[in-house]
């Protein structure tokens, strides 16, 4: 259940954070959303699996530096939400404040000062694949923080609030969209029709 929309990818930019805090961010934009399309590639593990394993890494790292230092079996929802709140430092989605006269336009015709944040659909994306991870690396179900009634309630509230922040209706992606094809050869046909009437 992988929500590929948006652009951030949270995992490649902390998983690299320690090198340099500027310049890595400019590699991830569009190479890794691309990547689910790709599955019949000659390499053992999926793009997919190799996300999701710098992943896990990623947050096991940031629980050894935790202070004081985490271990897996004690960590809860509230820990998960921490690291997301952690990971928005690293964002690149400008999520503009209720002050700002550009809250609410999905194309702002100038810079702001508004911070930047992780995207809602980098989050979503990154909870689903460490959800996954914990179970595969020996976690029970039901005791997965990743999967707490917390860490779905922040999604949704991050959901709507970069929605209404950045004028976006999440509503109408849920739609299936036409095949693009379909849209081209109806728009063709439709001129005859009109000129024929």
């Amino acid at each position: 259940m992988e929500h590929n929309q948006e652009v951030d990818s949270p995992n490649s930019v902390i998983h690299h954070h320690h090198h340099n805090n500027n310049n890595n961010n400019t590699m991830i934009a569009g190479n890794y959303y691309s990547a689910s399309s790709s599955s019949n590639s000659p390499t053992t593990l999926s793009r997919y699996e190799n996300q999701k394993r710098r992943d896990w890494n990623t947050f096991g790292q940031y629980l050894r530096n935790h202070r004081p230092p985490l271990s897996l079996t004690r960590c809860s929802g509230a820990h998960v939400l921490e690291f997301l709140r952690y990971l928005d430092q690293f964002g690149k989605t400008k999520v503009h404040t209720q002050l700002c006269p550009f809250f609410g336009h999905p194309n702002p015709p100038a810079p702001c000062p508004c911070p930047l944040r992780q995207a809602w659909g980098s989050l979503d994306a990154l909870i689903g694949r460490l959800r996954a991870a914990y179970e595969e690396n020996g976690g029970k179900p039901e005791t997965n923080p990743f999967g707490a009634r917390a860490v779905r309630l922040y999604l949704r509230e991050v959901r709507d609030s970069q929605a209404k922040a950045r004028g976006i209706s999440y509503e109408k992606k849920k739609r299936k969209k036409p095949n693009p094809q379909q849209q081209q050869q109806s728009s063709s046909l439709a001129p005859p029709t009109a000129n024929s009437s």
